[in-house]
C-alpha cells in the first residue's frame, strides 16, 4: 500500500465515521509563541481543547506536515543516522472535542488497524496507563487483545509517564494507550515495558490521548467537564509496518526521493547516511518555505538555514560541489504535490531559495572545510578544541552542528565547554565595546502615564508642559536660551517615530520662549519632543502652541502611503512571500525593505511602479478604523513585520488596494500622493531586498534632474535626446573595436615574449620544460603565449606566471603525448600552492592564482623537479 493511499484510507475511514477532514494547518503556528514548529496534529486545534474557540464540528481528521528541528522536540542530530528519526513528518490524527471518548476511540482503532489495513491483531500489542482501569478493560474485554499482550506502564523516576500526556505543568492532561507492531524475533528488542524495550522489535504506531483532567497549579487532577481525545499515528511508520521494510527510509515516498537524490549525485548505491539526510531535509526545507520561513540568523529561519547547510554539506561528501538541493524539490512535488498542492505552487520559489542559500553556503563550506582540516592535522587527542570550533564560527560562519557531524564521523568529541567560554568571552568584549548611556526618552519620561496625541486631526494645538529635561537627560525646572533638552507635553500633535515613519519637527512657542523640535519619539504612550532653546526660557506647568513643521509632516505623510501602495503592489507583482522587514518614510523618501531571494528586474520594477500610480490616480480614499486586532486580522488587514500590536488596532485602508494595521499618519485620498517614482533597488542582506522611491514633489525634481542629465549628456556626444541611444551605441562599438586592436597588440607582443621564452627551455628526459615569469601579461596573454609554445617546442611542459598589484596569475600547458602522465591541473596547484592560493583545470591547460608574489620565483624554481620526479 502506497503511502498515498494510506493517508487518503485514514482520511476516508474518518470521514465514513462521521469526523470532518482538517486540511494540514502551516509549519508556523498561528498566534502561539510557545512552539518553534507545529510539531503535531493537536497543534492547530489547541485553543478548542482549552476551550477558547468553538468550532462547527465535534469530531476531526486531518493528515498533519510537522517539523521537529529545533527547540524542545528537536530530531536533527538523529536524521539519516536512525530508521526512524525525521525533520518532517506526516502525522494522521482523528480528534474528539467532548465527544467520543476511550471506547469509541479504541475501537476505532482496532477496526482501521485490522480490518481496513488487515493487520494482523497477533502483531500488534497495546499499552495503557497503569491505573487507567477503564482503557484496559476495553482492550481486553471488549476488543480480545490477550493480557499478556496488554501493559500497564507506570510514571517513571521523574514523575513523567509515556503514558500520561500533558499539555504543560498545568492545563488538559490524561492518560493515553499507544499500539505497537511487533517486526518478529529477527529484530533485536523486547516488548514494551519490558529492559528491552529500546530495541527495534516493537514500534509504537499510534497514540491515543484521552484528555479527561484539568491540573491545576498545586498539582491536583480535577475532572474536565468533556473529555476528549487526540491521537496521532506517523504516516511514515505505518507505511513502514504495511509495506514489510523495517526502515522508514525504505518505504515508496522515501525510496522515490533517494533514487532523485542517487540520479543528481551519478550513483545506485543510496544507502549512506548521507542520501537519507538530503531526502529527509528537502521535505522539511520545501514545506517550511512553503509555509513563508525564509533563511535568516534567528528564530526559525536559522533553523532552515541549519537544515539546508545540514543537506549541502552532505551533498559535499558525497562529491558533488556544484549546488544540487533544489533540483530535488520537482520529485518532491510529483511525490507531495497532490495530497499538498500548496507546495507544488509554490514550487518556483522553493527552487529559488534552495539555489540561493546553497550557493551562498558554498563558499562558506570550502573555507571552513579547509581550515577544520588544517586545524585536525594539529591536534593529539580525540577532541576539537573549543577554540577551533569558535574560530570556524566566528571567523568562517561554519555552523557549530556541521563541525560535529564532521568530528563524529571521524571519531571525534567537540570540547563545548571550551567554544562556550569563547562565546562568553566575546559578549563580554562587545559589551566592554559599547558605549550605552541612558537616554533622554527613558528618563523624562520616567513615572508618566500618558501623554494625548491629537496629530490625527490636527498639526498644532494647545498644550501645558508636564516636564522637561536637560541634555543629559536629568530632570530640570526650565530651559534657557541656546539650551539643548526635551520637553514632555500634557498633549501633543507631534507624531513619534514609530513604524518606519520618522518623528515629527516644529515649534513649541511659551509665553517667554520658543522651543525648536528636532525630533519627537515615543516611549510606551508618552511623547517626547527632542531639540533646542530658540530664544526666551521655558518652564514647567507653561502654557504653549505646539505646531509641527506642516510642510515637513505632508512630505513625510505622501511617502507613509505611498509605502503601503508599494507593499500591495510588490506582493501582487512578485507574489505573496513578500513581507514587510523594515522601512524608512522620510520627508524626502522613502525605503522598503522586503524578502524576496532575487533581484527585482528592471520589468517588475515598471509593472510595480506603474500599478502604484494607478492606485495614486483612483485617488481612492484612506479610511482608518479601530477593531479588535482578529476581526482586522480576518478582514484580510496586514500585520507589519517588528511591530507589536494590542487588543485592539488601528486598520489604514487606501480603497480597495491596499489594507494594512497601522498607527501612522496618511492622506486623505491617494491622489495627494501625486506621483511615484522609484530611484533604487538592490539587496541588503541574505533575502532582503530594498526599494528606496520618492513622492510628490521630490520625485517631480528627481524627474527635472534626469532630464537635465540626459540633456547633459545629449550635449557631450553632440547629440539630439531622440538620437541620444544611437550615438551612445556608436561609441561603444567604436570602443570595443580600439579594444580588439588592442588585444591583437598584446597578442604580438606575447607571441615575441614567446619566441625569446624558447631559448629558457630545459631538457628533461627528452621533454622541453619551461617555467618563467612574464609580468607585463595578463591572465588571456598567459594562455595565448602557452598555446604558441607548446607549438614551438614540441614535447612540452609548461608554467608561465605574471605577479601585479600584490596578486599572482598561472598557467600551465602540457602537450596531449604527456597530459596523462603529468596533469596541467596538478603541476599549476603545487606551484598555486607556494604563492598562497589554488587552482585547476584540464589536463592539458590549467590556470591558478595566489596572493603572495614575493614567493613565485621560488615556487617556479620548482617546477623542474617536480616534472623529473614523475617523467
Amino acid at each position: 500500500m502506497k503511502s498515498a493511499d494510506i493517508r487518503t484510507s485514514f482520511l476516508e475511514y474518518f470521514r465514513s465515521k462521521g469526523h470532518e477532514v482538517v486540511a494540514s494547518a502551516p509549519l508556523v503556528p498561528g498566534n502561539d509563541p510557545t512552539l518553534l514548529f507545529t510539531n503535531a496534529g493537536m497543534v492547530q486545534f489547541k485553543e478548542t481543547f482549552l476551550g477558547l474557540e468553538q468550532r462547527s464540528y465535534q469530531r476531526a481528521t486531518s493528515s498533519q506536515r510537522c517539523v521537529r528541528a529545533g527547540g524542545k522536540h528537536n530530531d536533527l542530530e538523529n536524521v539519516g543516522y536512525t530508521a526512524r528519526h525525521h525533520t518532517f513528518f506526516e502525522m494522521l490524527g482523528n480528534f474528539s472535542f467532548g465527544d467520543y471518548f476511550k471506547r469509541d476511540a479504541i475501537h476505532y482503532a482496532w477496526e482501521y488497524l485490522t480490518q481496513v489495513l488487515e493487520m494482523p491483531a497477533d502483531k500488534l500489542w497495546v499499552t495503557v496507563y497503569e491505573t487507567d482501569d477503564e482503557a484496559y478493560d476495553i482492550w481486553v474485554k471488549e476488543i480480545g487483545v490477550p493480557k499478556d499482550r496488554v501493559t500497564r506502564i507506570g510514571d517513571d523516576p521523574g514523575g513523567g509517564s509515556d503514558n500520561f500526556w500533558q499539555m504543560g505543568d498545568t492545563g488538559p492532561c490524561g492518560p493515553c494507550t499507544e499500539v505497537f507492531y511487533d517486526h518478529g524475533p529477527s529484530v533485536w528488542g523486547g516488548p514494551p515495558g519490558s529492559p528491552e524495550a529500546d530495541g527495534d522489535r516493537y514500534i509504537e504506531i499510534w497514540n491515543l490521548v484521552f484528555m479527561q483532567y484539568d491540573r491545576d497549579s498545586e498539582g491536583n487532577l480535577n475532572p474536565l467537564p468533556k473529555p476528549s481525545v487526540d491521537t496521532g499515528m506517523g504516516l511514515e511508520r505505518l507505511a513502514a509496518v504495511l509495506q514489510g521494510v523495517h526502515s522508514n527510509y525504505e518505504i515508496d515516498l522515501f525510496q522515490n526521493l533517494l533514487d532523485a537524490v542517487g540520479r543528481i549525485m551519478g550513483s545506485e548505491d543510496t544507502h549512506s547516511p548521507s542520501y537519507k539526510v538530503i531526502a529527509d531535509h528537502i521535505r522539511s526545507c520545501s514545506f517550511l518555505i512553503t509555509d513563508g520561513v525564509m533563511p535568516a540568523n534567528e528564530g526559525r529561519g536559522y533553523v532552515l538555514r541549519r537544515i539546508i547547510r545540514r543537506a549541502a554539506r552532505h551533498g559535499h561528501k558525497l562529491g558533488m560541489t556544484d549546488p544540487f538541493f533544489h533540483r530535488l524539490v520537482e520529485p518532491l512535488v510529483r511525490e507531495m504535490g497532490e495530497a499538498y498542492p500548496e507546495l507544488a505552487k509554490a514550487r518556483t520559489q522553493v527552487e529559488r531559495v534552495l539555489l540561493q542559500e546553497e550557493e551562498r553556503f558554498r563558499e562558506t563550506l570550502e573555507h571552513g572545510l579547509k581550515h577544520l582540516e588544517e586545524g585536525l592535522e594539529k591536534i593529539s587527542d580525540k577532541t576539537i578544541p573549543g577554540g577551533l570550533i569558535f574560530k570556524l564560527y566566528d571567523t568562517y560562519g561554519f555552523p557549530v552542528d556541521l563541525t560535529g557531524d564532521i568530528a563524529r564521523e571521524k571519531g571525534l568529541e567537540l570540547d563545548m565547554a571550551g567554544f562556550e567560554y569563547e562565546m562568553d568571552q566575546q559578549r563580554d568584549r562587545a559589551r566592554a565595546a559599547s558605549s550605552f548611556r541612558m537616554s533622554d526618552v527613558g528618563a523624562v519620561a520616567k513615572g508618566v502615564s500618558d501623554s494625548r496625541f491629537v496629530g490625527y486631526e490636527h498639526i498644532e494645538e494647545q498644550a501645558r508642559v508636564l516636564r522637561l529635561a536637560g541634555s543629559d537627560g536629568k530632570p530640570v525646572e526650565s530651559l534657557n536660551d541656546s539650551s539643548e533638552g526635551s520637553v514632555l507635553l500634557d498633549v501633543t500633535p507631534f507624531y513619534g517615530e514609530s513604524g518606519g515613519q520618522v518623528g515629527d519637527t516644529g515649534f513649541i512657542e511659551g509665553p517667554d520662549g520658543l522651543f525648536q523640535v528636532n525630533d519627537t519619539v515615543k516611549q510606551g504612550g508618552v511623547f517626547i519632543h527632542r531639540g533646542t532653546m530658540l530664544r526666551g526660557t521655558l518652564t514647567t506647568d507653561a502654557a504653549v502652541t505646539a505646531r509641527v513643521d506642516g510642510e515637513r509632516r505632508r512630505a513625510v505623510v505622501l511617502n507613509h502611503s505611498a509605502t503601503h501602495l508599494l507593499h500591495a503592489a510588490l506582493r501582487e507583482v512578485l507574489g505573496e512571500h513578500v513581507q514587510q522587514k523594515g522601512s524608512l518614510v522620510a520627508p524626502d523618501r522613502l525605503r522598503f525593505d522586503f524578502s524576496h531571494f532575487e533581484p527585482v528586474s528592471s520589468e517588475q520594477l515598471l509593472r510595480i511602479e506603474r500599478m502604484v500610480n494607478h492606485a495614486i490616480r483612483a485617488n481612492a480614499p484612506a479610511e482608518a478604523r479601530i477593531m479588535p486586532i482578529k476581526e482586522a486580522m480576518e478582514a484580510g488587514a496586514m500585520a507589519l513585520f517588528g511591530e507589536k500590536y494590542g487588543e485592539e488596532v488601528r486598520v489604514l485602508s487606501l480603497g480597495d488596494f491596499s489594507v494594512e494595521l497601522c498607527g501612522g499618519i496618511h492622506v486623505q485620498r491617494t491622489g495627494d500622493i501625486g506621483v511615484f517614482k522609484v530611484i533604487s533597488e538592490g539587496g541588503v542582506a541574505s533575502g532582503i531586498r530594498r526599494i528606496e522611491a520618492v513622492t510628490g514633489e521630490n520625485a517631480l525634481n528627481y524627474l527635472d534632474d534626469t532630464e537635465n542629465q540626459l540633456d547633459e549628456a545629449a550635449r557631450m556626444l553632440r547629440a539630439g535626446r531622440s538620437d541620444l541611444t544611437e550615438k551612445i551605441q556608436q561609441v561603444l562599438d567604436r570602443n570595443r573595436g580600439l579594444e580588439k586592436e588592442l588585444e591583437a597588440m598584446k597578442a604580438k607582443l606575447a607571441s615575441q615574449a614567446g619566441s625569446s621564452l624558447t631559448d629558457q627551455a630545459v631538457d628533461v628526459n627528452g621533454v622541453k620544460v619551461l617555467a618563467a615569469r612574464m609580468d607585463e601579461a595578463d591572465p588571456k596573454s598567459l594562455r595565448e603565449t602557452v598555446d604558441q609554445l607548446k607549438n614551438k617546442l614540441g614535447e612540452a611542459i609548461i608554467v608561465l606566471a605574471t605577479a601585479r598589484d600584490g596578486k599572482v596569475s598561472l598557467v600551465a600547458g602540457v602537450t596531449a603525448s604527456h597530459s596523462s602522465t603529468i596533469k596541467a591541473g596538478e603541476l599549476v596547484n603545487q606551484v598555486a600552492q607556494q604563492v598562497g592560493g589554488k587552482g585547476g583545470g584540464r589536463p592539458d591547460m590549467a590556470m591558478a592564482g595566489g596572493n603572495r608574489p614575493e614567493a613565485l620565483d621560488e615556487a617556479l624554481s620548482s617546477v623542474k623537479g617536480w616534472v623529473e620526479s614523475r617523467l
